[in-house]
């Protein structure tokens, strides 16, 4: 068998499937749209047009959590939707009950998971782990292999280097307290964070500010500052030909 099509999905038309593919029932698949090799698109998910599906990838698929896990499954998640003109990469795995605005781009062997929201022409890169509960602004990106905790918000044109690594829970999992108060940054408009950078639960990086690398966010920063170091500190204020607002 080439592929499999339940008789209940809709494909529209100049539709290309690859081999080995299956898309469940309900699926609702766009104009133009590409599927690769050996890719699942489970039921009810929804595929707007001009989307490119890489080799591999997984769809839509629901969340089946630990059962040592705080995350219990939430049988009312809507269905995934990808927006027009998105790209998926190899091997990445969306779930269901998030959503991608259009022109996304999803690098190879990427995950997002339930409860996401994700706007217009956003870059997350090759292997980017995207948690629950997250929601990102349009014309970010994302760079390779950074990890983007529950309950995190990041605002629209904000810049995260590769290997920055976000945190929700100053607990450790080791008392029922933390559940009142697990909560990951606030990473405002126009913001940049700086490869291998950590940033702790509940801290707000402002509008414009600029973490440089390897530095450790422990509290809330200021407007348009660069921070450098382990704790972060001010080291100047971020030069005006920087700043979005001089951007073309």
């Amino acid at each position: 068998m080439k592929h499999y099509i339940h008789d209940t999905a809709k494909l529209g038309q100049n539709v290309k499937i690859g081999y080995f593919s299956v898309i469940e029932e309900g699926a609702v698949i766009g104009d133009n749209v590409t599927i690769g090799n050996n890719v699942t698109i489970h039921a009810d998910t929804v595929v707007k047009d001009h989307v490119f599906i890489s080799d591999n990838c997984v769809v839509g698929r629901w969340p089946r959590p630990a059962k040592a896990s705080t995350v219990k499954v939430d049988t009312s998640l809507p269905a995934l939707e990808i927006g027009e003109g998105t790209t998926l990469g190899a091997n990445t795995v969306l779930y269901r009950g998030s959503k991608l605005g259009r022109e996304v781009m999803v690098g190879d062997q990427a995950s997002i998971r339930e409860k996401v929201f994700i706007g217009d022409s956003v870059v997350v890169g090759r292997g980017v782990a995207v948690e629950n509960q997250v929601e990102i602004g349009s014309y970010t990106k994302i760079q390779t292999n950074a990890y983007i905790t529950a309950y995190t918000t990041i605002e629209e044109r904000v810049f995260i280097a590769p290997t920055v690594t976000t945190t929700n829970d100053n607990f450790m999992g080791r008392t029922k307290e933390r559940f009142k108060l697990v909560r990951g940054p606030l990473i405002k408009k126009g913001a940049r964070v700086g490869g291998a950078s950590i940033l702790l639960p509940g801290v707000t990086v402002a509008e414009e500010s600029f973490i440089a690398a390897g530095a450790l966010v422990n509290k809330d920063t200021e407007r348009a500052k660069v921070y450098v170091g382990v704790p972060a500190r001010t080291l100047r204020d971020v030069p005006d030909k920087e700043k979005l607002e001089n951007q073309e």
